[in-house]
Formats: C-alpha cells, structure tokens, sequence
C-alpha cells in the first residue's frame, strides 16, 4: 500500500473497530493478486471504507470528478485510488475508467445495484457491472455488508453505533461460454448472477 492509502486504511480500521465491532468474515476469499471486481450492496457512505478494510490489498473506487475539488480531501482522493469520472460523459465514461483499471490488474470495488439502498433491502441490479464482466471476464468476488445502513442511512441525519459485519462470498468465474450469446440482455444476465450471489449470502453471527 502507498502510504496515503495506508494510513486511510488504519484510520477507517480503528473507526470501525470503536464505533461498529467491525467484523470481516471470510476475507481470505479476496485475492490480493490479479484483476478482480468486488461486488457488494450498497446501504451507506460507510461501505466503501468498510469494504476496503476487508483486505490488505488496495482496492480503486469511482467518484465524481467533483469530490477531487473539496478542499484538502479532494486533493487526497486520487492518492487513495479513487478514480475520478466526468458524469457529464454518461455511465460509459465510468464503464471504461473500470475497465482500464482491471486492464492494470488491480482490483475495483463496484455496487450492482448502482446506488445506496433507501430501505437497506437489496435491490435490483443494474447492466452496468455485467458489460465490464463481458470485457474482461474478471473474477468477481460477491459481497454482503450488514448493519450499515443502520448504522448511517443515506440521508446523513443520524448515526448509530450499530455493529456491521461485511460477509464474502466464493468467488464467480467467468468463460466465453457465459458471453458467447451477445444478446441484448446479456449484460443484465450477467448482472443478475453477481446480484444472485449476493443475495445469497448470509449473516454470521
């Protein structure tokens, strides 16, 4: 890790120690080697960190290029691998800053269903991960974060001290064989069976 990144790692583990009990179950199941695609819900402003303390390897995150103008922090974003998309370019300009990373054979942490979950339920997946699984046929490595968004729901108006746990689950292999259609619905399909895998992950007391 370089040492920004390292740093942010240990504070967010110290946070999620004192304030959540953090718990990561099954982290030996990422690989610390090689491209691969992390796919987990997305309940909270609290899982990206929370996620990438599930490992020692340095994960890379999409963000608006607008965030790199906060002052101080903005800054900082690109030394802790954030990844800065111009949303004027529509959800393609993302796609390919995705794609260009796993090219790199770094690892990248994405949310299927596309935005923060207003309820906490899973929902819906969106095409969005299943074209950059067709382009790359990376590795993806489901996971499932509990307690979240009780812990800071979207809205920002309250925080609670709740335990959260983030689960991984085995991880998906991808072949020609799985692209090989290149119908319109491919790269829902191939979403769907990363939301599936999410889906069925459950929590670990």
């Amino acid at each position: 890790m370089n040492l920004y990144y390292q740093t942010g790692w240990n504070i967010f583990k110290f946070l999620g120690n004192l304030f959540f009990s953090f718990r990561a179950v099954h982290p030996e199941r990422i690989p610390l080697t090689g491209p691969a695609v992390l796919a987990m819900n997305h309940q909270s402003f609290l899982d990206p960190p929370l996620a990438g303390i599930c490992t020692q390897r340095e994960l890379h995150i999409l963000a608006r290029n607008s965030l790199l103008k906060w002052p101080v922090v903005g800054k900082l974003m690109p030394k802790v691998n954030v990844v800065p998309v111009d949303r004027s370019g529509g959800d393609m300009a993302a796609l390919k800053a995705i794609i260009r990373v796993i090219k790199a054979n770094e690892a990248v942490l994405l949310f299927p269903e596309g935005t923060r979950s207003r309820t906490g339920a899973l929902q819906k997946a969106q095409p969005g991960i299943g074209f950059v699984i067709a382009k790359t046929l990376t590795p993806v490595i489901p996971m499932r974060i509990f307690g979240a968004h009780e812990a800071l729901p979207p809205d920002g108006k309250s925080f609670s001290a709740t335990p959260v746990t983030v689960v991984v689950g085995e991880p998906l292999y991808f072949t020609q064989d799985d692209i090989a259609s290149r119908d319109r619905d491919l790269y829902q399909r191939l979403s769907d069976r990363v939301m599936d895998a999410i889906a069925a992950i459950e929590y670990v007391a």
